[in-house]
């Protein structure tokens, strides 16, 4: 029986906790980490979107042996969109790494995770990251993670945290950020010093599935940590229900961590994390006991959906020119595929065969799988993102968001102004150095579009985060987009000669010699109707017109979306085409 740690690593996005993770792995000498200390690579960051985005989505366990030690780390994600992750994976750790920046301080994604690890009673310890940067401001930081404890009520225990002070990029941690080391000891040893060890529970098995993952060979994977007991490869035992009732399962492997893969063994002893293998039908929460004497613990949520899109199959005029999945049976089985992984996600079925509603917590958590799907080859259409509302006591509810937005001083009113028109509601303004704090509430269908808005006329100052508050009476009507669309009433290749003569209706999102079909969304209309424009005409040459008398043409760059604003510009009778090598949006239903 090795000494374990069970440690959960909380930062906001981008503070530098994966780039951590990979040094501790590095420092503890892991033998999977054979890579050199100089590649950029985030071993922990594996997928593609997470390399690209610079952020972690799904939440994962390493764990590095140090002094005799098993130092289980369990890596959560910052961004609020998935926030279904980091709830869960909580609950099995008995102490939090709170990494905050040296210049940022505590973020407000930052304060939602902390409330939750606080919430349950786990130690924390304070690292302030990225010492080396210029007008870093450590011992401010320190003092505003005390006040943000003391605010969350933190115990008196909790308030008596340890903090170190280091750069996870350079790999040194020190108790002093004058005092600079070359190594991460002095933090490897704060958990084993301040972490306690997992409590030894001798008595019926209790493992609480909290996470999952998924084989193609061996089906879905169960994780969790055990909080009572033992299990064995082979064991006949009972899986407790939502409902209370007890099904037979047996277990036919099981995998401990190690570094940054799983080992086979034959038994798991109480406080450790493993993988289970065998067991059919679990969800999470779900407890893994005895079957004649269970004792279920106390099951652990899920963070419900706040949005929801309709996916159906692209029906355009250029469907399967790039993609290999194109029909409504691969979409659906991608769908219910990713919803055996991807637990704050819902997929419902709709009264047309090839239309299916799809559940997430924002338009990043559902952008993240469409980006996916459209990389695995899949070609698909998307409606515009519509929040879910809720009937309570007999009234309309919907969604509310807490919105941080920090913005240079000098234009803050501009940001007000957007975020009031959208019945956002200031509950804190102040100075924050150079930068104005302000602090709203805003309904979640609010968001959508404002992150375009805002960052529009800051001139890309903002800096904005949000996270879920709860559900409160309907707010009224929000303004959606002034300007219609210009819409291509023509098939073929546009031409230079035509978006210059229609350059006074409005901007264009297409270039001359793009191809086009009847119905795309080409552009946005000066003005609030759509207008319907034929962009593939040709100057006609006759021998009173010649092909080079024309003044030059001065054609403005077209303007260009990504995935999310794609997703966010649309209006309700337009959908986004997504293809593997292409992004499109389009009219649901144009008649020229």
């Amino acid at each position: 029986m090795t000494d374990i740690r069970n440690v959960a690593i909380i930062a906001h996005v981008d503070h530098g906790k994966t780039t951590l993770v990979d040094k501790i792995i590095y420092a503890a000498q892991a033998n999977d980490a054979k890579r050199s200390q100089d590649n950029n690579d985030l071993i922990l960051d594996s997928n593609d979107l997470e390399k690209e985005r610079g952020i972690t989505i799904l939440s994962k366990n390493v764990s590095v042996q140090y002094k005799g030690t098993k130092i289980n780390i369990i890596d959560t994600p910052g961004h609020a969109d998935f926030g279904g992750e980091v709830e869960r994976v909580l609950s099995m750790a008995d102490g939090v790494i709170l990494l905050v920046d040296a210049f940022e301080g505590a973020m407000p994604q930052t304060r939602f995770v902390l409330g939750k690890a606080l919430g349950l009673g786990l130690k924390p310890i304070v690292v302030v990251n990225k010492v080396d940067k210029e007008n870093c401001r450590p011992d401010e930081v320190h003092e505003e993670v005390f006040d943000l404890m003391f605010n969350l009520e933190a115990t008196e225990d909790q308030l008596d945290f340890p903090t170190l002070y280091g750069s996870s990029k350079n790999g040194w941690m020190s108790h002093d950020w004058k005092n600079e080391t070359d190594n991460l000891e002095p933090l490897l040893d704060t958990i084993l010093e301040k972490i306690p060890a997992p409590e030894q529970k001798e008595g019926v098995l209790r493992l609480k599935i909290t996470s999952l993952d998924f084989s193609a060979f061996t089906g879905r994977i169960a994780i969790g940590r055990i909080h009572q007991g033992s299990i064995k490869v082979g064991q006949s035992l009972g899986l407790t229900k939502i409902d209370g009732t007890v099904k037979r399962v047996r277990i036919k492997e099981l995998h401990v961590f190690e570094g940054l893969g799983k080992r086979s063994v034959e038994e798991v002893t109480c406080g450790d994390i493993c993988a289970v293998t065998g067991i059919e039908s679990f969800d999470i929460g779900d407890t893994i006991t005895d079957f004649d004497n269970p004792e279920p613990l106390e099951r652990v949520g899920v963070d419900e959906p706040t949005m929801n899109m309709l996916f159906t199959i692209n029906n355009s005029p250029f469907f399967g020119k790039e993609g290999k999945f194109v029909t409504s049976r691969h979409l659906r089985d991608r769908l219910m595929k990713e919803i055996e992984k991807n637990l704050a996600l819902k997929v419902e079925s709709t009264d047309s065969e090839d239309k299916f509603l799809v559940y997430g917590r924002g338009v990043l958590h559902l952008s993240v799988l469409i980006e996916t799907m459209r990389r695995e080859g899949y070609e698909l259409q998307v409606g515009q993102p519509q929040v879910i509302y809720k009937e309570i006591d007999g009234k309309k509810h919907e969604p509310i968001e807490h919105l941080v937005i920090d913005v240079p001083e000098e234009v803050s009113g501009k940001a007000i102004e957007l975020v009031t028109k959208r019945k956002g509601e200031m509950t804190i303004m102040e100075p924050k150095g150079d930068v104005q704090h302000l602090e709203f509430n805003i309904p979640a269908r609010g968001l959508i579009g404002l992150r375009n808005q805002v960052l529009t006329a800051t001139a890309g100052e903002a800096v904005m985060t949000h996270r879920f508050s709860g559900y409160e009476p309907y707010k009224g009507d929000i303004p959606e987009r002034m300007n219609g669309s210009l819409v291509s009433m023509e098939t073929g290749p546009g031409t230079a000669y035509a978006i210059d003569k229609l350059q006074d209706r409005g901007i264009f999102f297409v270039s001359p010699g793009d191809e086009l079909y009847v119905g795309q969304v080409i552009g946005e209309h000066s003005r609030a109707n759509d207008l319907a424009v034929n962009i593939q005409k040709g100057k006609q040459l006759t021998n009173m017109r010649k092909s080079g008398t024309d003044a030059s043409m001065k054609i403005a760059p077209a303007k260009k979306f990504s995935l999310e604003e794609a997703l966010e510009y649309i209006n309700k009778d337009e959908y986004v085409e997504v293809t593997p090598l292409s992004l499109r949006m389009r009219k649901i239903n144009f008649k020229a």
